[in-house]
């Protein structure tokens, strides 16, 4: 029956996105109506573009992007918009239907266009023959080349506001420079073996390459994927063999897998404390620190180095 609603609610999407799916050409007024899927992006674009975009967030903080479903008022968010900008590389697996239906005139996938040697692979799980890792927000170089995509696109679309979005990226960049020299200060206070970070799902593999840092996943790239007796399992025993002090959960998945194995290395005699809550697939509130990509970044820095060193006190 749940299968059954998804083809259904599909369906009338398509039908709803026909005469949609050519590039709504602009009149020439600003802002530009921007949906993207992704409140990362969502706030990048807003960096950028400023006061010639207005940009709607479909996936809001909370919310889960591997299983997301599109409901009427995004129906009516995307008919709306004159340009849609997505993640891709099957982040948003529910909606891509829905993408190919608008055209790659009028929605965009960041991830897409990024030079496939950069991008992570996954062999590990059964099924995931050749599966990219779609979390290129957690490289703060590779979420740069994903907006030098997207500011090409909204100077497509404002090529009178060229030099104004150029310069509103510049300065941006500036910003995503400063934080990765902050981020790099910071990790520098960890000693190689506090060096792991284990997690609910695994999509810190990016965040874990730029930053020298181990990431143990319970959970696949998609959250879709199931977990299992044998992944609890394995994880506790790697906990308690290596002696890793602590787990993290992270603010659009259930805690419950992650407080399962803090339970079972505790019954093998092992104490692993909670590092906190990260944010993964799903930023903060609107108007909090948090609910900025960059505010996000540095809180998921703050909380993982602070809870590694305060293990080693």
């Amino acid at each position: 029956m749940k299968k059954l609603k998804t083809m259904l609610g599909l369906s009338v999407l398509s039908i709803a996105l026909v005469g949609c799916s050519e590039a709504q050409e602009g009149d020439g007024d600003t802002p530009i109506r921007i949906v993207t899927t992704t409140s990362q992006i969502g706030d990048s674009i807003e960096q950028i573009g400023g006061e010639l975009v207005e940009v709607t967030s479909l996936m809001g903080p909370g919310v889960d992007p591997h299983t997301y479903q599109a409901t009427q008022n995004d129906i009516q968010s995307l008919q709306n918009a004159d340009l849609v900008l997505y993640n891709g590389l099957h982040l948003e697996g529910r909606m891509n239907e829905i993408f190919e239906q608008m055209g790659p005139s009028k929605s965009v996938a960041l991830g897409d266009s990024i030079d496939e040697e950069k991008l992570l692979k996954n062999f590990e799980y059964e099924g995931a023959v050749d599966l990219v890792d779609p979390h290129i927000w957690f490289d703060v170089d590779i979420w740069k080349e994903a907006l030098d995509i997207a500011t090409e696109t909204l100077i497509q679309h404002l090529p009178e506001d060229e030099d104004q979005l150029k310069q509103r990226q510049q300065d941006y960049f500036n910003e995503l420079d400063e934080l990765i020299a902050q981020t790099a200060q910071k990790m520098d206070q960890l000693s190689d073996e506090q060096r792991v970070l284990v997690t609910a799902h695994d999509a810190f593999g990016y965040f874990g390459r730029m930053h020298d840092l181990e990431v143990i996943g319970l959970q696949g790239l998609s959250t879709e994927d199931e977990i299992g007796i044998r992944d609890i399992d394995s994880t506790i025993e790697i906990l308690v063999e290596r002696n890793i002090p602590s787990v993290f959960v992270e603010s659009s998945i259930s805690p419950r897998s992650i407080q399962a194995v803090i339970e079972g290395a505790k019954e093998k005699g092992h104490d692993v404390t909670l590092g906190g809550e990260l944010f993964s697939d799903a930023m903060g509130e609107k108007g909090t620190k948090e609910g900025t990509y960059i505010g996000m970044y540095e809180h998921n820095v703050e909380t993982i180095v602070n809870a590694l060193l305060r293990e080693e006190e």
